[in-house]
């Protein structure tokens, strides 16, 4: 089904990552990875099954970013100036749509360079756990074009306008550890524990109560916009609907019972 990604399928169905497949070019995006991921955000957010969903890349890196053989050539061939516009109104936009009001957990993998657009791919997942040969670049100043995938959006409100601007402005390299010191990575792993330590966390995710981590995920987005007043209102309805949910009952139930709750993410 998906010609870009290999798709990894793990506890019972309850974890999908994809897996970015064309390591000759770093996984640089291409408009067919970008639909393919598009596609399966989509179809993983719907999947009752599916509780927890990642990104990864196959080989050395994550992700280089924008293929720019394919901009540029689609451009010469048939003199489309706006042929950038069109790829991110519509590639990327879409995609970072998915990712960030997929109802599932959305985790990126960072096994190395994450590049430009691919940086961007990384950030905007709800958290990411990264090898500490990873590093995290904004190199689109370097080719003359401005942080698109939802980069002017997010950097500011992850790292506050100067340190923003800074990485923007200059396209400076940020290893794995120091993206973690400046909140944009949740977890550094050394090379030998990458794998198995982020799928401890997948595991768990896996496991959660799905429904009340989709409702957290809507009441943070809400966040950037509301005053606190309309936040607290949004608090409490979204609250009274996660305590309608029946891993509510069943979280509740396992604490008075001292046992393991056994969520099912509805």
């Amino acid at each position: 089904m998906y010609t870009q990604l290999d798709i990894e399928t793990h506890f019972d169905g309850k974890l999908k990552i994809a897996y970015l497949n064309q390591p000759e070019t770093m996984n640089a995006l291409t408009k067919p990875a970008l639909s393919d991921l598009r596609d399966f955000v989509k179809e993983c957010s719907e999947d009752e099954t599916v509780r927890c969903v990642a990104i990864s890349g196959r080989g050395r890196a994550f992700c280089s970013g924008q293929n720019l053989d394919e901009a540029f050539v689609v451009g010469k061939e048939h003199h489309d100036h706006d042929i950038i516009r069109k790829i991110v109104v519509d590639y990327y936009n879409p995609l970072v749509l998915e990712v960030t009001r997929c109802k599932k957990p959305v985790v990126a993998l960072v096994n190395g360079p994450a590049v430009g657009a691919g940086a961007m791919l990384a950030l905007i997942s709800d958290f990411v756990l990264a090898n500490e040969k990873a590093y995290f670049a904004q190199a689109f100043s370097n080719i003359g074009l401005i942080p698109d995938t939802g980069g002017t959006y997010f950097l500011p409100k992850l790292l506050g306008r100067q340190l923003a601007n800074y990485l923007a402005f200059t396209g400076k390299k940020l290893s794995a550890e120091e993206s973690k010191t400046h909140g944009l990575v949740a977890e550094v792993f050394t090379e030998e524990e990458f794998g198995p330590k982020s799928m401890e966390i997948l595991e768990r995710m896996s496991n959660m109560p799905t429904a009340a981590l989709k409702l957290t995920k809507k009441a943070f987005a809400n966040s950037y916009t509301n005053t606190l007043k309309e936040q607290l209102e949004l608090e409490g309805d979204l609250q009274q609907e996660a305590a309608g949910t029946e891993d509510f009952i069943e979280g509740v139930n396992a604490f008075l019972q001292k046992r393991k709750p056994n969520y099912k993410g509805r």
